[in-house]
């Protein structure tokens, strides 16, 4: 009977700790414990705030990276100077999470906003096409009979390495008298290819072709997001720039950017995302190279650092777990030459580990935007995000079926992607 009556009070007290502990899980100090993050990262000057009831206990000194400052019934971290820290965590006394705390070196960069002419040199000439040849033998391409595709990148003949279109003529008349095919090699993909191509003649303008349609550069408009004083490298657009007939990545060996422009917009509506129209302006003077086109955006230096008359401070920057939904703004131009400030929303964001180009989701709200495009229209990637003072991503893609909402990439990968290193460690030297 005793054996009984001590296995039931066992079991009576355990059945007490279990609810209690399932109950305390859901108490507020608890859960804010459970929710704080392992890793903090912060930029010199910066603070976290968080409430009182989360203890913490840190290293800290006159040289420590971090600082605690209790206000009240909150306790504010503070970003000392660069370096890494540790923090723990207690619950009435007991050490229960370490956290980790990064101090990255304060770093600012100029907001763009400016519309800008892209210039394309591709490398080599690109295949965007075939065509007949109405030959004495019949109507066919050589080109396509030599297994040469849309999207194909000539880049030797006879052994010369071809730049430019009018590289191409020379060897197809010598190829085309002679009758001797010219000896190729394409670029395709990350494939070096070497074939033949013997050029016909066309009975109607007795000159001799390739059944091909090349191009050999590409131009359009877009948006500057944000220019670094000290390396004077930018970055723009925050996407890749594909051909507009083969639908693939544009390889660049090198190009320049312009100021431009916007003369009108053709508004978006649903399934039509609409367009900025923009020409370059008078004195083509030419701002900066191209210097990478990537899934990022385009990437190079500038000749001289620019302004967009309404941001012309450096501003911080956020790293994608420091952006929050709610209120942002974009810095664009919809008329002439002019950067505006207009309202959108964080609808949604990742906090990113690695390297992606959709960690947000935006929603233009401003009236007097959505009155003028619509919402996002081509030309605006590259728009810068800002908030809390804070540049977060620019606008890359519209939704087809809502052109007022789209997608944002997040700032701290267009950095990497123009070789800005923010997790410079001390004495390193940056790129």
């Amino acid at each position: 009977m005793k054996r009984l009556h001590k296995e039931f009070l066992r079991k009576f007290i355990g059945g007490i700790l279990l609810v209690s502990l399932i109950a305390l899980g859901f108490t507020k100090p608890v859960q804010e414990y459970m929710s704080f993050p392992k890793q903090i990262t912060l930029f010199e000057g910066q603070q976290l705030d968080f409430s009182g009831t989360v203890s913490v206990l840190a290293n800290v000194d006159n040289n420590a990276t971090v600082d605690l400052e209790r206000q009240k019934s909150d306790v504010a971290l503070v970003a000392k100077r660069q370096g890494k820290e540790e923090m723990v965590l207690e619950l009435a006394g007991i050490p229960i999470k370490k956290v980790d705390v990064n101090v990255l070196k304060d770093f600012k960069v100029f907001p763009g906003g400016q519309s800008i002419g892209v210039k394309l040199n591709t490398v080599g000439v690109l295949v965007v096409g075939h065509h007949q040849i109405d030959t004495l033998e019949g109507k066919f391409s050589p080109g396509e009979t030599s297994d040469i595709k849309v999207g194909d990148i000539i880049t030797e003949i006879n052994g010369q390495h071809i730049e430019k279109m009018s590289d191409v003529g020379p060897f197809v008349q010598e190829a085309g008298e002679s009758g001797k095919p010219m000896n190729i090699v394409l670029k395709r993909e990350n494939e070096k290819i070497s074939t033949k191509l013997e050029p016909k003649k066309d009975k109607h303008e007795n000159t001799y072709k390739l059944g091909l349609y090349i191009r050999d550069s590409a131009a359009g408009i877009g948006t500057m997001t944000f220019y670094h004083a000290g390396t004077k490298k930018y970055g723009a657009l925050g996407h890749v720039i594909s051909d507009m007939d083969t639908k693939k990545p544009i390889v660049v060996e090198d190009g320049q950017i312009v100021r431009s422009t916007v003369t009108s917009i053709e508004k978006g509506a649903n399934g039509d995302p609409g367009e900025k129209l923009a020409r370059f302006s008078s004195d083509r003077e030419v701002i900066g190279n191209i210097e990478r086109n990537s899934p990022y955006g385009i990437f190079g230096k500038l000749n001289n650092g620019i302004q967009n008359g309404i941001l012309d401070k450096p501003m911080p920057i956020a790293l994608s777990h420091q952006v929050k939904e709610g209120p942002a703004k974009i810095l664009t131009v919809v008329e002439e030459d002019k950067v505006n400030l207009f309202d959108i929303e964080i609808v949604s964001t990742i906090p990113q580990k690695f390297p992606a180009t959709k960690g947000m989701v935006i929603k233009v709200t401003d009236p007097k935007l959505l009155e003028k495009t619509g919402g996002i229209v081509q030309g605006m990637s590259g728009s810068p995000i800002i908030q809390d003072g804070k540049l977060i991503g620019a606008v890359t893609h519209v939704f087809v079926n809502d052109p007022t909402s789209g997608y944002g990439v997040h700032i701290e990968w267009m950095l990497n992607e123009a070789g800005i290193n923010i997790y410079e460690k001390p004495g390193q030297k940056a790129s």
